[in-house]
């Protein structure tokens, strides 16, 4: 009788141990990473923004943290999702929809391991070229240049984006110039030291490294170049992902006229194996505070929630369909994830 009570009080024991251990984890810190881009462009601002807004509203009640990380954009955000190097993750529209759908780079090998939680800005191209190699003053200057010319970091998003819109232009970023392969700060740097004479620099107005180029070399010597509406036109038959975008005047110091460019989304990427509770009030975070970030990044101001989920290229993560829902937002079949 005694063996059978030590036997069975054993067993009592084991089963509140695990239990204790399991809720233990279920209240563990989580701790989050936000793969971003390099730190001239708009990606890791409002990265580091969203990070902070999280770990402020949910670290003490909820143990949710997320630290954002520069890296080479959003062809290696990609890399680190798959690899699990972060949770989270800010992509290009064009490179979210070619790599969840096995299109263009990723041809025969799509990776559907990241799934949408809200749409942020547009990404707006500036195309940057001192004036002493400007004729037209649109992208088509880019054609036979000679010179070098910084496409972006080796597997970013600037570097793939621009590629794919000199393609579809008919511009041959291997013989029209001498590609160099640098972040948006060296860009801008190297510009200005009349090491390269352009570069390739995406982002959600204001860019800094744009501003930069813009404060010490001035509109006489350096300028971003425009699309015409026919250019525009032929970008989007190769990828229609991009559509016109107007810089205002003033955006940048001394800019005097519009600059008419075109611009493409952006979107904040998850894995799908982050709970669902814990996407839910990341998004529910993030659409209670827009005025928290639209202080940190004018870029945020694009950011509302009529239109977080326009254009998504990846389907939306269960826990922020679970907000959407409740705020009375629609959400097509093609975009719930499976």
């Amino acid at each position: 009788m005694i063996k059978r009570f030590l036997v069975l009080f054993l067993a009592v024991s084991l089963v509140f141990c695990f239990t204790m251990q399991d809720s233990k984890a279920a209240t563990a810190q989580q701790s989050l990473i936000i793969a971003t881009a390099t730190t001239g462009g708009t990606y890791y601002p409002v990265g580091v923004a969203i990070g902070t807004l999280i770990s402020i509203k949910l670290a003490r009640t909820d143990k949710i943290t997320a630290t954002a990380i520069n890296s080479a954009g959003s062809g290696e955000n990609v890399q680190m999702l798959k690899n699990n190097e972060c949770q989270l993750a800010i992509l290009q529209g064009l490179f979210g929809a070619q790599a969840y759908n096995g299109l263009g780079m990723y041809e025969g090998k799509a990776f559907k391991g990241f799934q949408s939680i809200t749409m942020l800005w547009e990404n707006i191209e500036h195309f940057a070229l001192l004036n002493k190699y400007v004729k037209s003053g649109t992208i088509m200057d880019l054609k036979d240049l000679g010179k070098k010319f910084s496409i972006g970091k080796r597997g970013s998003g600037t570097e793939g984006s621009g590629r794919t819109i000199l393609a579809g232009l008919g511009i041959d970023v291997d013989k029209d110039f001498t590609m160099e392969f640098l972040g948006y700060n060296p860009s801008a740097s190297a510009m200005i030291d009349g090491r390269i004479v352009g570069a390739n620099i995406p982002g959600g107005p204001p860019v800094a490294a744009i501003t930069m180029l813009y404060a010490q070399l001035g509109t006489k010597k350096v300028q971003v170049l425009d699309f015409t509406d026919d250019q525009v036109k032929q970008v989007q038959k190769a990828f229609p992902v991009w559509n016109r975008f107007v810089v205002k005047k003033g955006t940048y110091p001394g800019q005097k006229k519009d600059i008419n460019t075109i611009a493409q989304p952006n979107f904040l990427a998850v894995r799908p194996d982050v709970p669902e509770e814990t996407v839910y009030k990341i998004t529910k975070t993030i659409y209670e505070n827009l005025p928290f970030l639209h202080n940190i990044h004018k870029a945020t101001l694009a950011m509302k929630l009529d239109k977080a989920i326009a254009g998504l290229p990846a389907p939306i993560h269960s826990g922020a369909a679970k907000y959407y829902k409740e705020s009375g937002i629609e959400i097509p079949a093609a975009l719930m994830a499976k």
